[in-house]
């Protein structure tokens, strides 16, 4: 199930998500957030692989998310990019010995980085290796976004937790992060990426998302999973199609800013 429901007055819910939008679209709200590690990084090789380490650790209590991130891209030095390109696997599993962010180790962050490096030493970039996955049919991007995983975890070391797997049921929440932040670019997400369009960006569909999608009657499965993430961004297509996430920065706010509640959304869905 996807879209709205008939009985529901489409311009009324557009208005209120406009409404959000303007006021916490905004990068005064970004903090705390791990995309903020990417607005240090107006050149592209860095930000993609700023944003791969950010949007991995994104899961978790959000204070241990930043304290991660932040540790991790302290030991990366002044260029992740040349971090990740020249550094053996050996070297990086001695960099982060110790690393611990819930279920992933030192060893795990290596494996995930050294792929990263690989994946750029044969494909020019991040962003050349998705694009490599894309076919011109393509309903969505889970097949190249499974090439990129296939890329990235060639070999015997895995990255574990750190790295969802698009080929399962996952939601993949944070992969499809990823890729709101490397596409979109306006005022929040810095972008950058142009294999693809924001139209083909898939919601990243977490806990409090589903919680939206249901409220706004965009689905109502009970399992946050990767079909569910496709009905909740068929609702919000139905809404904006040349941009279905464009609502996820400022709706992901009502769990967190004190002032903002899911009672400020149209009761579409009735759970039961």
């Amino acid at each position: 199930m996807g879209g709205l429901k008939p009985n529901v007055h489409r311009q009324a819910l557009v208005d209120t998500l406009e409404a959000i939008y303007r006021q916490y679209h905004q990068r005064a709200y970004v903090h705390p957030d791990p995309l903020e590690f990417l607005y240090a990084w107006e050149d592209l090789k860095e930000r993609e692989v700023v944003g791969l380490v950010a949007a991995c650790l994104a899961y978790g209590r959000v204070a241990q998310i930043l304290k991660s991130a932040a540790a991790v891209l302290q030991k990366m030095g002044p260029s992740p990019h040349r971090f990740i390109t020249r550094s053996t696997l050996k070297t990086m599993s001695q960099t982060f010995s110790g690393f611990r962010h819930r279920f992933a180790d030192g060893d795990q962050l290596a494996a995930l980085l050294y792929g990263a490096g690989r994946v750029v030493r044969q494909f020019g970039s991040l962003e050349n290796c998705l694009a490599a996955g894309l076919t011109p049919d393509r309903e969505n991007l889970l097949a190249a976004l499974a090439h990129l995983f296939g890329q990235l975890t060639r070999g015997r070391n895995s990255p574990g937790h750190l790295l969802p797997d698009p080929g399962k049921t996952s939601a993949c929440k944070r992969l499809h992060l990823y890729l709101r932040w490397m596409v979109r670019e306006d005022r929040v997400d810095p972008g950058g990426w142009r294999c693809v369009a924001p139209s083909e960006l898939m919601v990243p569909l977490d806990t409090h998302m589903h919680h939206v999608g249901r409220r706004l009657g965009f689905t109502q499965r009970g399992q946050a999973d990767m079909r569910t993430a496709l009905e909740v961004t068929a609702g919000f297509k139905a809404i904006c199609a040349e941009d279905p996430v464009r609502y996820d920065f400022s709706l992901t706010r009502l769990g967190i800013r004190s002032e903002l509640d899911m009672d400020c959304l149209p009761l579409v869905y009735q759970q039961p």
